[in-house]
């Protein structure tokens, strides 16, 4: 008995295998530009029900002001990668893998998620805010790491970029997203510290996703990190004054320096980043890592040739 061999790709999904620098921008921002008007038409219907003031008030708050429009860009993320058939390239065995120093990255993002856990005073929020935060936590680290770390990766890494760029681009968009934060009037200098704080943390995350072997790491992390750090500092992109006084919380602010320094430090990686895929010439620096130093699963034989 004869398998049915799998049905040819259409004009739409051929378009979008073919991967490169500049698809993957036009997807990252087709989703900025939907995740924006969600949230504007979530804002239109719902404006009596968030708290402009202090989106944490209440759980109903942050339901409307913040779940929501993330509900609305993992629907929109859900769709296109159905339509181009890619959940199998991004949520299996990764194709390239990790180096050891790259667990670095993780256990960045480990401990101040745990220090945050026992440290965040749960007591002065209000009955399901804390339980709603953390559920919007886990759509953020879907939609964020679904686009970036795997819609984007993929598509770079489709088109022949080595890991050194795709890490780099990878994590420039992801930290541009964040510049949209403008247009919800945040200040200039805040939006410019969380692009480049963000560029670190994405830096981190393709780190992770690299030594893991799967995209379900960083969702997971990103998806424990957000909210632990709304609910220590009481706001979105802010630090609280009562992040000052708890010892835990202060232990784990510096770890937003350290996320910076390691997108420095990383750009200046190249060769430590850098393998080589079998079959590819010398120099294009993309390829299967077979070096001593190499952890993580082994490279899926079945990843679609774009």
């Amino acid at each position: 008995m004869t398998s049915t061999p799998p049905a040819p790709p259409s004009r739409w999904q051929a378009f979008w295998d073919r991967g490169g620098l500049a698809r993957a921008v036009l997807v990252a921002a087709t989703y900025l530009a939907l995740y924006l008007a969600g949230g504007q038409l979530v804002g239109a219907l719902f404006r009596d029900r968030v708290d402009a003031d202090d989106l944490f008030a209440s759980a109903e708050s942050v339901a409307f002001g913040l779940l929501a429009p993330l509900v609305l860009g993992a629907v929109a993320l859900v769709v296109f990668v159905t339509s181009v058939r890619w959940w199998g390239p991004l949520f299996g065995p990764q194709p390239v893998r990790g180096r050891r120093w790259m667990w670095i990255a993780p256990v960045l993002v480990v401990v101040p998620v745990a220090l945050r856990l026992l440290g965040i005073d749960y007591a002065s929020y209000a009955a399901g805010v804390v339980a709603v935060t953390l559920l919007a936590g886990l759509f953020v680290g879907f939609v964020e790491e679904l686009l970036t770390r795997g819609i984007v990766v993929k598509m770079l890494r489709d088109s022949g970029r080595s890991e050194w760029v795709v890490m780099v681009v990878s994590s420039l968009v992801f930290a541009l997203l964040h510049s949209a934060n403008l247009l919800s009037g945040m200040s200039p200098a805040t939006v410019g510290f969380t692009v480049v704080y963000t560029f670190g943390f994405g830096v981190a995350m393709y780190l992770t996703l690299r030594v893991t072997g799967s995209l379900l790491w960083p969702i997971l992390l990103h998806g424990l990190f957000d909210p632990t750090l709304f609910l220590a500092t009481g706001g979105i992109d802010e630090v609280a004054e009562g992040a000052a006084v708890n010892p835990l919380l202060t232990l784990a602010g510096p770890f937003n320096f350290l996320f910076i320094a390691l997108g420095v430090v990383a750009l200046f990686l190249a060769r430590a980043v850098d393998v080589r895929r079998a079959g590819s010439p010398p120099g294009t620096g993309t390829g299967t890592d077979s070096s001593a130093g190499a952890t993580g699963p082994a490279p899926a034989t079945d990843r679609p040739v774009a």
